[in-house]
């Protein structure tokens, strides 16, 4: 290979049945959490991509519970679009391992997989215009359509109370209280944003929405493109695909999907809740997902992406107050930047609610 990897791929693809012969692999995406590579194949004389990953198990506790999530989930996907054009296109097709699995541990013990790579299709880190935003939309309604029947059992909680609003409150409470990092002052108008926005942690799970399976992280960048048509061809990154809210996937659409800014965007007069944006998620999303939403789930759609957003900013503050030990960060405050961009696409949305509540209740 033409560069040092941070894993022997070689090593690792002989224990996948792939056939053919191994010729490179590259790190792939821009992904942060697990190690990404695609892994390149001779087959009959033709070449043929795979993606191997090896999941992070200091994020994911239970790499081979997460595997057991993702495997009934590619097959139900499967069994649903089995005959449609493109079907191998539109659902993750994971590979074999030797040893019977759909996955392998290596002696270290690192759990890994491989898929099938997606030809002629994309993913774009940034939406480019409402057209995008309403096939990604469209994308991830389809997927929590399709598997609104997966069968019992229940799937795994891969990452326990992740979307538990509440709960993020009260860690971030927790982190205000002991201030390890004597950050308290620094961040004085966020706790106090915080503070007066505590309501709002609850609105959902007090609701009583149903439980669906749902993906947990929906942003842009979570759904390929087809690159002739446009079309959201295929919802990826399943690792936290489990039990939650529909309203969940909805709302970090809107979190990441509305605003221009960048998510640390230090100059806030960029961040703001572009209308179109939303009205293209909605009627993306709605387009597909319509037939099994309670009317409460689409009354509650406005309410969604405040709520994530929220909790997005709590995450970021509760971080920078216990010392930056969770989320990578690349500058002195970078969490504190990246929780005002998301206080300030609150108040963006708060300001234009009445007209978002008029849009989802004329559809």
């Amino acid at each position: 290979m033409e560069k040092v990897l941070k894993h022997d791929v070689r090593a690792v693809a002989a224990q996948f049945i792939i056939h053919g012969e191994f010729v490179s692999a590259e790190p792939y995406g821009s992904g942060h959490i697990n190690d990404t590579y695609c892994a390149r194949f001779h087959q009959a004389g033709a070449p043929v991509r795979y993606i191997l990953q090896r999941i992070n198990h200091n994020i994911f506790k239970q790499p081979a519970a997460l595997m057991q999530n993702v495997e009934r989930v590619t097959a139900h996907l499967a069994a649903k679009v089995a005959g449609q054009p493109d079907a191998t296109r539109r659902v993750l097709t994971l590979i074999p391992a030797r040893g019977g699995r759909n996955w392998h541990v290596d002696a270290d013990g690192n759990h890994w997989r491989a898929y099938l790579f997606i030809e002629k299709a994309r993913t774009y880190d940034a939406v480019e215009s409402t057209a995008q935003a309403f096939k990604a939309a469209r994308a991830f309604g389809q997927f929590q359509q399709l598997l609104a029947d997966l069968p019992a059992p229940r799937l795994h909680d891969t990452i326990p109370d992740f979307h538990h609003t509440p709960k993020r409150f009260a860690a971030f409470e927790a982190a205000r209280a002991a201030d390890v990092a004597k950050r308290a002052a620094l961040a004085r108008p966020e706790i106090e944003f915080a503070l007066r926005h505590q309501a709002l942690a609850s609105v959902l799970l007090d609701a009583k929405l149903p439980e669906r399976v749902t993906h947990n992280d929906t942003k842009f960048n979570n759904v390929m493109l087809d690159d002739a048509t446009g079309e959201g061809i295929c919802v990826i990154d399943l690792d936290t695909v489990m039990p939650g809210l529909a309203l969940y996937d909805f709302g970090d659409m809107v979190r990441t999907t509305t605003s221009p800014a960048k998510e640390d965007e230090k100059d806030l007069a960029k961040v703001t809740m572009q209308f179109p944006m939303f009205e293209a998620l909605v009627r993306g999303y709605l387009e597909t997902a319509d037939g099994f939403l309670t009317p409460d789930e689409k009354r509650l759609l406005p309410v969604a992406g405040k709520l994530i957003t929220f909790e997005i900013g709590l995450r970021f503050l509760t971080d920078f107050l216990a010392g930056d030990v969770y989320f990578k960060v690349h500058r002195d405050g970078h969490n504190l930047d990246r929780c005002r961009t998301q206080f300030k696409l609150v108040e963006s949305i708060q300001q234009q609610e009445a007209e978002m509540n008029r849009l989802v209740a004329s559809l």
